[in-house]
């Protein structure tokens, strides 16, 4: 990682304290090698400021111009607006970086100068402890140095996929909004274990465990998740039972449904921001 980059974000919501706090705790960069700016509220830098060292301002105060890497991390419904206040302020060789989802590649360009180097990336709030699941989409006009500096500056967060364009919808679908169905999955064993007498922090701690097992069976075997299911469903047995109990309730229908949601819902904000009409 190059010593002297500097990155900046562009919103100081959930997702941008995520990948501040992989990329200090990981020491990818200094403190000071990062600044986050927001519209005007204040009170939020300072908390980010003091709780990872990096530099905080609100945006009219923000020197754009200073830095190597700009993250939007604001809303997507404001990116236009953000988009069009930035373009003539930044430099060809800048890089611009999306995490916003639905925010295409293509829309990006489109709203910043022709020459203009952007990457569409869709990391998870994992990255909070290292261990996000990130797509980055490169546009047309990156250079490999800017992609292998984009995967640099990722890899403090987790693993990183470079994918075509048309894959970052679904993969929104499932790694962006991912965590949320696990998460759901544990409130509901927590649930279970507690009204059948077991202490939901303990029930908390084997359900994690069991996720954290069966993910890094299926990261390090050769089995598919197919064959690793088979492996440990014995004919008449208590796997077995579960298994039948998911079907049918609905199991595997509610996880395609959930992807597929989250999937739609990903190209739905792409539409309706391509509807917005590019200011000139």
């Amino acid at each position: 990682m190059a010593t002297k980059l500097r990155v900046a974000f562009i919103g100081a919501g959930n997702m941008a304290e995520a990948m501040i706090s992989g990329i200090v705790e990981t020491k990818t960069l200094e403190p000071e090698q990062v600044i986050v700016t927001n519209r005007s509220d204040e009170e939020r830098l300072l908390e980010l400021h003091n709780k990872y060292g990096i530099q905080g301002m609100v945006r009219d105060r923000f020197p754009i111009d200073s830095v190597d890497v700009i993250i939007l991390a604001m809303k997507p419904k404001d990116a236009e607006t953000c988009l069009l206040s930035i373009k003539d302020q930044i430099r060809p060789n800048q890089v611009v970086m999306s995490v916003l989802a639905g925010i295409s590649t293509s829309f990006m360009e489109e709203h910043l100068q022709a020459d203009q180097q952007v990457i569409r990336v869709m990391p998870n709030t994992s990255s909070m402890i290292q261990e996000s699941a990130t797509a980055i989409s490169p546009g047309e006009n990156v250079t490999m140095k800017n992609v292998k500096l984009a995967k640099a500056l990722l890899k403090a967060i987790g693993e990183v996929y470079v994918i075509e364009e048309d894959q970052m919808d679904l993969f929104t679908g499932i790694a962006g909004s991912g965590p949320a169905y696990y998460y759901y999955l544990m409130e509901n064993i927590e649930k279970i274990a507690n009204e059948n007498g077991m202490d939901p922090s303990q029930a908390r701690q084997i359900g994690a465990q069991t996720i954290l097992g069966a993910a890094k069976m299926m990261l390090e075997r050769e089995e598919s998740p197919a064959q690793l299911r088979k492996n440990i469903t014995s004919k008449n047995g208590t796997t077995a039972s579960g298994l039948e109990a998911l079907a049918e309730n609905g199991g595997g229908k509610a996880i395609k449904a959930a992807i597929e949601g989250a999937m739609n819902r990903s190209k739905e904000i792409s539409h309706q921001l391509e509807k917005s009409p590019v200011h000139q």
